[in-house]
C-alpha cells in the first residue's frame, strides 16, 4: 500500500463522522410530507416513528418539548408534513429525520386503502354478526396457520400444552408477510376445509402472526384472504400482531383475539379446570341420585305396606268387625244399664208420689160423702157435713161440728 492510498484509509467513526457533517450541512432544516408508521412513546415521552411513502421509509423523531406545540395526536396512518432537520446518529451508522414542526396533512394512501377497503366488505355484509360461526367449546383439532418459526406458532403451542396437555395440533407453516405471502394464506385456509383430506379432524383455525409495523401487518388487509375466512366452513381465530392492531382480518374472522397467545386461549379451555368442574359434576350428580334412590325406596316401602293380599284384607276386615262388635255390645249394655237407672228411679220416684204410700206414713184423705170431692180448705166445710176419711187401711165416716179457719 502506498503513503498515497494510505491517506485515503478512512476509520468507521472517521467516514461516520464525515457523513454526518456532510448531511447536516446539506440539509439543515427541510420540508418532509409522508405516512406515519410504527409509532411509540416510551416513557422518555419522545416520540419515534417512521415516515413513509410507496418507496421508502425513514427513521424519525420529535422530542417532547416540540410535541407540547401540536394541535392533533400522531398515530400511525396519519399522513404530515412538517419542518425536520437531517441527523446521522453516530453509534449505529443510521440516520434519521428530527422534526421541529408538524401539520396533519390528512390520512396516508395506507389508511386511505384500509378505510376503503373496509367500507367495501362491511357493505358486502363480511363483518356481520349473523354470519359469524360459533367458536366449539372444545374443537376435535386446531389448525394453526402461521409462520413455522416465528414466536406466534411457539406463544401458541406453549399455551396449548400448559391448558390441555398433548392437544393435538396442526401447524400449517406460511408466509405472513411480503412476496406470495397472501396465496399461501388463502391456500391453507382452504387446504384446512378439504374435504377429501384423511386427517381431515379440524374444527377450528387459528390464523396468526407476531407484532410487527403496519408494513409487516398489510398481508391480513388483504380482500382475498378476508374472502377465504369469509368462505370457511370452519370458524376462524386470528390473533395478529399487538392488541391494539386491527386488520381486515379480524374484522372477518368469527372471534378476533389481542394476540397469538391469547388466540390459543380463547380456543382451548383449561383442562384442569375441566376437570375440576367434571369432578363436581359427578359429586352434584352421585348426591342427587343417592337422594332419588332413597325417596323411591321409601316409597316402594310404603307401597308395599299399604299394598295387601285379600287373606290380609280378609283379616284386617274381621279384626274391624269383632272390634264393631265390642264397641256394640259395650254400648248396647250402656243402654240397657242406663234405662234400667232410669226405670228404677222413676218407678222410686213414682212410688213416693203414689197416695197409698202417702196413707201409710200416717196421712188420710178427707172428702164430702156426697160428691167425692177432696177437702183441701176448712173453709168450704160447714158444721154437720158429712165427710169421709180415708185411710191406709179402711174408711171412716164423720159429722163436722165444728170448723176452725
Amino acid at each position: 500500500m502506498t503513503e498515497k492510498q494510505s491517506q485515503h484509509i478512512y476509520t468507521v467513526s472517521k467516514l461516520t463522522k464525515e457523513i454526518k457533517s456532510l448531511l447536516e450541512d446539506t440539509y439543515p432544516f427541510l420540508w418532509v410530507t409522508g405516512e406515519i408508521s410504527n409509532y411509540a412513546v416510551p416513557g422518555s415521552g419522545h416520540s419515534y416513528f417512521t415516515l413513509k411513502d410507496h418507496n421508502a421509509v425513514i427513521s424519525c423523531v420529535m422530542f417532547k418539548n416540540q410535541k407540547l406545540r401540536l394541535k392533533f395526536d400522531l398515530e400511525n396512518g396519519l399522513k404530515i408534513f412538517g419542518m425536520a432537520r437531517l441527523s446521522l446518529y453516530e453509534p449505529r451508522g443510521s440516520y434519521q429525520l428530527i422534526f421541529e414542526h408538524l401539520e396533519p396533512g390528512g390520512a396516508g394512501s395506507s389508511q386511505i386503502a384500509f378505510e376503503e377497503l373496509k367500507q367495501k366488505l362491511s357493505a358486502q355484509g363480511l363483518f356481520d354478526d349473523k354470519y359469524k360461526k360459533p367458536i366449539p367449546f372444545l374443537p376435535l383439532q386446531i389448525s394453526v396457520i402461521t409462520s413455522g418459526t416465528g414466536a406466534a406458532v411457539r406463544d401458541i403451542v406453549n399455551i396449548a400444552q400448559r391448558r390441555f396437555p398433548n392437544y393435538p395440533l396442526e401447524v400449517i407453516s406460511v408466509k405472513v408477510q411480503g412476496e406470495k405471502s397472501e396465496d399461501e394464506i388463502c391456500n391453507a385456509i382452504n387446504f384446512v376445509n378439504q374435504n377429501d383430506r384423511s386427517d381431515n379432524n379440524s374444527d377450528l383455525i387459528i390464523l396468526a402472526r407476531g407484532g410487527g409495523s403496519l408494513e409487516d401487518l398489510a398481508v391480513f388487509n388483504s380482500e382475498a384472504i378476508a374472502n377465504a375466512i369469509f368462505e370457511s366452513d370452519i370458524p376462524v381465530i386470528t390473533g395478529i400482531g399487538h392488541e391494539t392492531d386491527f386488520t381486515i382480518a379480524d374484522f372477518t374472522a368469527d372471534l378476533r383475539a389481542p394476540t397469538p397467545s391469547a388466540a390459543a386461549e380463547l380456543a382451548l379451555p383449561d383442562k384442569k379446570a375441566l376437570l375440576q368442574e367434571v369432578t363436581v359434576l359427578k359429586d352434584n350428580l352421585y348426591t342427587s341420585f343417592t337422594k332419588m334412590f332413597i325417596k323411591w325406596q321409601e316409597r316402594i316401602l310404603d307401597l308395599r305396606s299399604r299394598l295387601k293380599t285379600p287373606q290380609t284384607i280378609i283379616y284386617d276386615n274381621r279384626f274391624r268387625l269383632e272390634d264393631y262388635e265390642s264397641r256394640l255390645n259395650n254400648i248396647i249394655r250402656q243402654y240397657i244399664q242406663k234405662s234400667r237407672d232410669k226405670f228404677f228411679y222413676l218407678s222410686d220416684k213414682l212410688n213416693s208420689l203414689n197416695p197409698e204410700s202417702i196413707l201409710k206414713r200416717g196421712y188420710s184423705i178427707t172428702r164430702f160423702v156426697s160428691d167425692k170431692k177432696v177437702i183441701v180448705n176448712s173453709n168450704r166445710v160447714k158444721q154437720n157435713d158429712k165427710i169421709e176419711v180415708i185411710l191406709s187401711k179402711g174408711s171412716l165416716i164423720t159429722k163436722v161440728e165444728e170448723v176452725n179457719g
